[in-house]
């Protein structure tokens, strides 16, 4: 396995399925310790991607490696050090989840029917290991995956979903173990829809829409490019939208409840905004900066004119990785 090539790569990856194009010649780069989210609407082309990337399904043009190899060229060399799964992960209910891990450990040799005690006490799922998975709850089941996939003793892990149909403890356990792993050197790719849960386990991300990438790159830099956002409280909120709209360097402007919020081109163009106000005789109960959410920069991306056919183009630049 090449020590310097990067857990992921994909160069103009694309599937049609007849007339349908899924994914359209998507480019993107997992490096060395990220924890990646591939982000976009149901239906963008995140989980045929994934299928893609893991030689499940054939690109119909272009070229998909792992660690520098092509699992449709190398076979399973390719997925040395790599697990996950893609949708749901599936196991037999009438055994328990020990039972589970052990005929999977089995199957696939290597030392992993040695790590089946540490991945259950990883997922804490050791108090319910002898249980039938047909009694385990979603999230649990979702946990049981992840054990499984550690059973390989992954460098890279590929998760379709984690958290969809979790309840907000199951969210936070998984963000939680998702972060230990991170923690421990291994390399994740996420898919997923849940953007805060996103935001808060992910450094880099692609967004896709329509089978088209619109952003590739650190998550912080595509939250800066957005620019500074602001919310104004006031005395008198209708004409404090007034002034803010005549206002030089002052866009974006929208009434969200009794706060303004806009955006700014500078800090001087603020502080004019200030004396405007003022002087327009608009008081200032409060003032201050908010940075753009994952959720806002997302339907940007992927709501804009473009979205029901070819995406527009991205307000932001896709980051050469």
């Amino acid at each position: 396995m090449p020590m310097d090539a990067p857990p992921v790569q994909a160069e103009g990856l694309v599937k049609r399925y007849g007339e349908i194009v899924a994914v359209d010649h998507v480019d993107l780069t997992v490096q060395t310790g990220d924890v990646y989210g591939y982000l976009g609407p149901n239906g963008a082309g995140k989980t045929t991607s994934l299928r893609m990337l893991l030689g499940l399904i054939r690109p119909t043009e272009g070229d998909a490696k792992l660690f520098g190899r092509n699992p449709l060229h190398d076979g399973a060399r390719a997925l040395e050090g790599v697990a996950g799964f893609v949708e749901a992960p599936r196991f037999y209910p009438y055994l328990t989840g020990r039972k589970n891990l052990e005929l999977l450990a089995a199957f696939d040799g290597g030392g992993a029917s040695g790590r089946v005690n540490e991945a259950l006490e990883t997922v804490e799922l050791s108090d319910r290991a002898k249980d039938k998975v047909g009694g385990y709850s979603h999230g649990m089941r979702q946990r049981l995956g992840i054990a499984a996939a550690l059973l390989r003793d992954p460098r890279l892990l590929l998760l379709d979903e984690p958290t969809t149909g979790l309840d907000p403890p199951g969210m936070r356990d998984m963000r939680t173990l998702i972060g230990q792993l991170s923690e421990r050197g291994v390399t994740v790719l996420l898919s997923s829809h849940q953007l805060t849960e996103v935001e808060e386990m992910c450094n880099r991300v692609a967004i896709i829409r329509s089978g088209q990438i619109v952003y590739e790159g650190v998550l912080a830099e595509l939250k800066r490019t957005a620019g500074a956002g602001y919310r104004l409280r006031s005395t008198d909120a209708a004409r404090a939208v007034g002034v803010c709209e005549a206002q030089a360097g002052i866009t974006q402007v929208r009434l969200d409840g009794h706060e303004v919020r806009f955006a700014a081109d500078s800090d001087e163009a603020v502080a004019a905004l200030s004396i405007a106000l003022v002087e327009a005789g608009v008081g200032i109960t409060a003032l201050a900066p908010t940075g753009a959410t994952l959720e806002e920069l997302f339907f940007r991306l992927t709501e804009g004119e473009g979205a029901n056919g070819s995406p527009e183009k991205a307000p932001v630049p896709v980051e050469a990785a």
